[in-house]
């Protein structure tokens, strides 16, 4: 085949529009990718003809190729023809045509309304959206805490299916590796404490004083407080990130296929360890917290530890001591609860799982502080 003879076939096949009749077009040619800009150009042409005609018929009987690009470029032509005010109908289509025709018409978005509205109202959508997310998750809460006191309850009736070996394992990443972080950041806390009371406290001829001061923030809120905050940046995340990566991988859905309850064998341990280790920790903090003061009022405010002892049992009550261990429980609960939930809620990517994370230690240190203000506010009502 000659270069002339090659070009006129090449002709031959490019995409044509013909007008047939007043309101009527034949095409032909091929309609595909390769011939996108002569496609254009005949869908150009054709709106040109098509202003002022009413109904309007386009022939598809003479198209040789149609792949995806030409379906699309008709279908939205058609629509933007019709929107002008013109009836347009596709006749003499082949099933193919027509299949294609049809999905590339669902698939067609219409662009996105431009509404403006002020910053007050998008304020009160966002508060809005916030209560809604809010109420989702105390229902959410409320219902896995649900089935959590069912799957406790069917381990009490049958205790052969109680995992001790898992509360055991998790009592030592929990409780026993977490005791050197804990001890230090408490024993730090309270050894600035008791610095800044004292140099305050010097002021008035009081600095005996800044004993109570530690001894009773410590016992009644700090300790208890830095405890569960540190648990929950520690293990809850842990907690999140090892059920999520679990269900990424569908080791959920496996143990569910072997006719396991995963509330059973995952969360009912991770749950029980959390709530006995917390105490300890928050009693092991405590202490360290009160020997950092200790040795913080020796040095600056000359206070031996003799009488700093003395002066502490003088000062606190055995109630103050216990205050800070019956929130630990409570917190411990609220905190693998909701890193169990956002672990349950990871879906099938690394992305979904750092969000879930991320969103777990943010919600229970908050909780956390909410409950820790709740206490005190239960507490102060009771006199206790």
């Amino acid at each position: 085949m000659t270069a002339h003879s090659r070009s006129a076939a090449a002709k031959e096949h490019e995409p044509r529009a013909k007008r047939t009749g007043e309101a009527g077009f034949t095409l032909s040619g091929d309609w595909v990718a390769a011939h996108g800009e002569a496609v254009s150009a005949a869908l150009d042409g054709m709106a040109g003809q098509i202003s002022g005609n009413k109904q309007v018929e386009v022939d598809l009987a003479g198209l040789t190729r149609f792949d995806t690009l030409g379906a699309l470029m008709l279908s939205q032509a058609k629509v933007q023809w019709e929107t002008d005010g013109a009836t347009v109908s596709l006749v003499n289509q082949r099933e193919e045509q027509a299949i294609l025709l049809r999905e590339v018409g669902r698939r067609q978005t219409e662009p996105p309304r431009q509404v403006h509205k002020s910053r007050f109202v998008d304020m009160l959508e966002d508060v809005g959206s916030v209560m809604v997310e809010s109420g989702r998750d105390i229902l959410t809460g409320v219902s896995f805490l649900g089935e959590i006191l069912t799957a406790t309850g069917r381990l009490a009736l049958h205790p052969r299916r109680f995992r001790g070996t898992a509360v055991v394992n998790q009592l030592e990443h929990i409780a026993f590796k977490g005791v050197p972080i804990i001890t230090l950041i408490s024993f730090l806390v309270g050894a600035i404490i008791a610095q800044q009371g004292i140099f305050q406290l010097q002021r008035f001829g009081a600095t005996s004083f800044v004993v109570d001061l530690v001894g009773i923030l410590v016992l009644r809120e700090l300790g208890v407080l830095l405890t569960a905050i540190m648990v929950a940046g520690r293990s809850g995340s842990a907690f999140t990130a090892e059920i999520g990566s679990m269900k990424m991988r569908e080791e959920i859905d496996a143990i569910r296929v072997m006719g396991l309850d995963p509330i059973e064998v995952l969360i009912v341990p991770r749950l029980l360890a959390l709530v006995i280790g917390l105490p300890l920790l928050t009693f092991l903090a405590s202490m360290s917290a009160l020997f950092g003061a200790m040795v913080v009022a020796w040095i600056y405010g000359g206070i031996t530890p003799d009488v700093f002892l003395d002066r502490l049992r003088e000062g606190i009550a055995l109630n103050t001591f216990f205050v800070g261990l019956i929130k630990a429980p409570f917190m411990a609960l609220v905190i693998g609860v909701i890193a169990c939930i956002e672990g349950m809620a990871v879906q099938g990517s690394a992305e979904s799982l750092g969000r879930r994370v991320t969103s777990s230690v943010v919600k229970a240190i908050f909780m956390v502080i909410v409950m820790d203000g709740l206490f005190a506010i239960f507490f102060a009502a009771i006199d206790y």
